[in-house]
C-alpha cells in the first residue's frame, strides 16, 4: 500500500518581522539603485508590485524600478475622484517609462450602496477611502508578496522613522512593504528629476506638493508640511493603505 500524505495548507505569513530586520541589515549602506536591483532581479521579496498614486514625486520611484524591470506591475487606484491632471500625468508616465499599468477600481455594487451620491468624502473621509482605495487594493494585493511604496521620511512626522523594509500589518498575510526612497530628502528628489529629465505633475506649480483625490486635496502654503493639504480640517493623515502607529521600527 502507498501511504497517503495529507495535503497541508500553509497559512503562515509570507514574511515576519525577523525577515524585515534581516533585509534592512542586508542593505544597510547600499544605495537605492543597488537595493532595487537585488530585490527585483534576485527575487528576494517574491512577487512584487508598485503601488503608485502618480502624484507629485511618483516619477522618481517609477523611473528607478522601470530601469531595473519595466514589467513590474504598477497598481493605480482609480477612485473616480482624481484630478484630471493626475490621470493625464499617469498616461504620460506610462508611455514615457513603458510601465506595466494595472488600474484598480472600487466595487460598483458597494459604491452604489455606500456612496450613492458620491459625497461620502465630505462627511466620512475614512469610509470613502475604505471603499475607493483600501478594499480594491486589498483584493489586488492577494496575488503579491510585497509592494513598493513612494513614502519618504521628510513628507510627514508619521513617516519619519519608517525603515526600508517593513511587514504590512493591514492583514495576517505577512506581505512586505518596501520604501526605497524613505531616506531621500527633497534635494535628492529634485536632483533626480533634473538628472533624468522627468516630467512634473502639472499641479505642483499650482501649490500642491502632495496630491490625492481632488475633493480632499488643498493647496499648501510655503513652509507648511507638504502633506498638510491632505484632508485639511480632518484628524486624518493617511488614506488607510498606510496607517500611522503601525510602523514596527519607531
Amino acid at each position: 500500500m502507498i501511504a497517503h500524505t495529507p495535503d497541508i495548507l500553509n497559512l503562515a505569513p509570507r514574511f515576519t518581522e525577523h525577515d524585515a530586520v534581516r533585509l534592512n541589515n542586508m542593505f544597510r549602506g547600499s544605495s537605492t539603485a543597488e537595493m532595487l536591483e537585488a530585490v527585483i532581479r534576485d527575487g528576494l521579496a517574491g512577487d512584487l508590485a508598485v503601488v503608485s498614486s502618480f502624484g507629485a514625486e511618483s516619477a522618481v520611484l517609477l523611473h528607478l524600478i522601470a530601469s531595473v524591470d519595466p514589467s513590474v506591475p504598477v497598481l493605480f487606484l482609480d477612485t473616480g475622484k482624481h484630478f484630471p491632471e493626475t490621470l493625464a500625468y499617469r498616461d504620460l508616465l506610462v508611455e514615457r517609462l513603458g510601465l506595466n499599468l494595472v488600474v484598480l477600481t472600487p466595487d460598483a455594487e458597494e459604491l452604489a450602496k455606500r456612496d450613492e451620491t458620491g459625497l461620502r468624502w465630505s462627511y466620512d473621509p475614512d469610509g470613502c477611502c475604505e471603499i475607493r482605495k483600501v478594499r480594491p487594493l486589498e483584493k489586488a494585493m492577494a496575488r503579491y508578496d510585497a509592494s513598493f511604496t513612494g513614502r519618504k521620511a521628510f513628507q510627514a512626522a508619521t513617516r519619519a522613522n519608517l525603515p526600508r523594509f517593513e511587514v504590512d500589518t493591514s492583514d495576517a498575510q505577512g506581505r512586505l512593504k518596501i520604501n526605497p526612497l524613505i531616506d531621500w530628502d527633497a534635494g535628492q528628489i529634485e536632483g533626480y528629476f533634473i538628472q533624468h529629465d522627468l516630467p512634473r505633475h502639472p499641479l505642483i506649480a499650482q501649490g500642491y506638493p502632495s496630491i490625492g483625490c481632488s475633493p480632499c486635496t488643498s493647496q499648501v502654503a510655503p513652509g507648511e508640511d507638504p502633506r498638510s493639504g491632505r484632508w485639511k480640517g480632518w484628524d486624518k493623515t493617511e488614506c488607510g493603505i498606510h496607517k500611522p502607529g503601525e510602523e514596527p521600527f519607531l
